[in-house]
């Protein structure tokens, strides 16, 4: 059964990521515009804001990589809107095959595309001057929390993608979570923010996410941020699979 499931799982993500190879714009498109904000802040505000002796564009990073994954897996829910209005899902629901890998092959998709858009951004960050201190190991939990932070939000993808009623709606649930790191310590110290928008700022997932990948980066001791982070992105993983799930049911039960 196992089996059964990883085969169908590898042979539906194939297709998928063979559209990806046809377009390759998706990726492009995704890495562009973090990529804007990126060079926006770090050459014409950059130089206003203080951040000690680290460089603004090793202290943007993270937040910029957030982003970069954010806007991507914005085109995951609408591939599985596009399927489901086409019938292609209906007609493997026909078909010998599992059907949780349908889904799957959507997600691992998104993460082979947005790892490969966090490369093109990370590739732009060393030309504009980031430099990291982290070891072998630290660059490995970096990737890691980058990794089940992708899971997540695509998951949270997919629900968008199964429940939109236009293929803008499917897309549209990505722009709050593009808009969370302009509001968390990804662009400024959360210290120099007005009360009430601190205290949501100190309290929102991509805040502590953001200061366990700096810290990572930087080789400094990451404190409590790194449980805090995992802990956000588990829990958004949990209940975005559980509801994906449910509803993908439902809807073809």
């Amino acid at each position: 059964m196992t089996t059964h499931v990883l085969g169908d799982t590898a042979a539906l993500t194939g297709r998928s990521l063979r559209h990806i190879t046809r377009s390759p714009d998706t990726i492009i498109t995704t890495a562009v515009t973090p990529i804007a904000i990126m060079l926006l802040f770090v050459f014409v505000f950059g130089g206003a804001i203080d951040t000690g002796a680290e460089s603004y564009v090793s202290y943007l990073l993270p937040g910029i990589l957030l982003i970069t994954i954010a806007s991507g897996v914005a085109y995951t829910s609408v591939r599985l809107f596009n399927d489901l209005q086409g019938g292609i899902v209906e007609r493997f629901q026909s078909m010998p095959i599992a059907r949780a890998s349908v889904l799957w092959s959507h997600v691992l998709t998104s993460l082979v595309a947005n790892v490969t858009a966090v490369l093109i951004v990370v590739a732009v960050a060393l030309l504009m001057g980031f430099r990291s201190g982290a070891n072998a190991f630290e660059w490995l939990a970096v990737a890691g929390i980058l990794i089940l932070f992708t899971l997540a939000l695509t998951w949270l993808a997919v629900i968008a993608g199964l429940s939109a009623n236009s293929v803008d709606g499917a897309g549209a649930f990505a722009y709050p979570l593009i808009f969370l790191p302009f509001v968390s310590s990804a662009f400024v110290p959360t210290e120099s923010m007005p009360g009430p928008v601190r205290a949501f700022a100190d309290n929102q997932p991509v805040t502590s996410i953001v200061n366990a990948i700096r810290n990572l980066l930087a080789g400094q001791a990451v404190g409590s941020d790194i449980w805090v982070a995992l802990g956000w992105c588990a829990g958004i993983l949990v209940l975005s699979y559980g509801a994906a799930i449910a509803i993908y049911r439902r809807k073809f039960a």
